[in-house]
């Protein structure tokens, strides 16, 4: 793989992948309330309406990069469908139906999946340090969920929709929302060996407004926006903002710089900084258990951003 004359150094591009997880841990864990006021669709759909008026600017194509080809859009369309669209949705409806427990145990497998779909798609090789890092990611996230309390999905774990549980059909979708969240980086790997990070951004947030219009229209045709606070109005500025422009923007530059199976191992500041939230916002504690689990997940990201002998990465396109 080349890099392009643009492209940020390694130990950039590493802040920049921990940065933009550690934003959407944020915003998820602070958007807490936005679930509560709008509609999954409506919130959605302001998402991406208030990102589209940040980054107009960032559709126009740079005088020094290609024209896109067809097969560039369609990379584009799927990156938004899966990254935004069907991502938000799954976790969205997934954790209304399961625990935190169990949703967190399941989006442990993030960095795995990247891994395998990196080796299948991109033909990457997963060398053994980069294999410890991904293991000391997913064991450090999954013991950490483990020591968190249930939260309000476990009223749901006896109801069931054709004879299953209902905690199941959502540990299901959240795990759909994790084969999404895999998708979204490899396929992002790709676009960034000829789209720059914010015109990339720009586009998979139009097709995000896009797809999510006709279904974000309806719910606000139903919805009082009048009884919405002015505290609700500037968080949900600010979720519109880290989730459709700054994070993106963010893991697409890191993604120039390194592979997409070692930038799998950077979610584990999702939960991690989400958990930093609570504690510092919310009054949460953490249990030592909790703290040996922090140690583990940092202790795949020193291995995987540790400097060592250079190694070639095929990338099939």
């Amino acid at each position: 793989m080349q890099r392009t004359h643009d492209a940020p150094k390694p130990w950039q591009a590493y802040a920049c992948l921990a940065l933009s997880m550690s934003l959407v841990g944020s915003y998820v864990a602070l958007s807490k309330p936005l679930v509560l006021v709008f509609p999954v669709f409506l919130l959605a759909w302001l998402r991406f309406g208030i990102g589209g008026l940040a980054m107009w600017r960032w559709l126009h194509k740079p005088a020094n990069e290609p024209a896109i080809s067809p097969r560039t859009r369609a990379l584009l369309f799927l990156e938004s469908f899966l990254g935004n669209f069907l991502f938000s949705i799954c976790m969205l409806f997934g954790v209304s139906l399961t625990t935190a427990v169990a949703a967190g145990v399941v989006m442990s497998s993030i960095p795995a999946v990247v891994a395998v779909l990196s080796r299948v798609f991109l033909k990457e090789r997963i060398g053994l340090r980069t294999a410890a890092a991904i293991a000391c990611a997913a064991i450090g996230i999954g013991l950490f969920s483990l020591q968190k309390p249930e939260g309000s999905g476990l009223a749901n774990a006896e109801a069931r929709f054709l004879g299953v549980p209902l905690s199941i059909w959502g540990n299901l979708l959240v795990f759909a929302a994790v084969v999404c969240e895999a998708s979204y980086v490899v396929i992002g790997k790709l676009l960034t060996e000829g789209l720059g990070p914010k015109r990339i951004s720009a586009i998979i947030n139009l097709w995000g407004f896009v797809l999510v219009t006709p279904m974000g229209l309806w719910a606000a045709w139903h919805f009082d926006f009048s009884a919405v606070r002015i505290d609700v109005w500037a968080l949900l500025v600010f979720y519109g903002l880290a989730a459709s422009m700054w994070t993106v923007w963010l893991w697409m530059t890191g993604l120039k710089t390194v592979p997409a199976s070692r930038a799998g191992v950077f979610t584990v500041m999702l939960p991690l900084s989400a958990a930093a939230v609570g504690v510092v916002f919310m009054g949460e504690h953490l249990t030592p258990m909790q703290l040996l689990a922090f140690g583990i997940a940092l202790l795949g990201l020193v291995l995987a951003t540790l400097p060592g002998r250079r190694s070639k990465v095929s990338i099939t396109l």
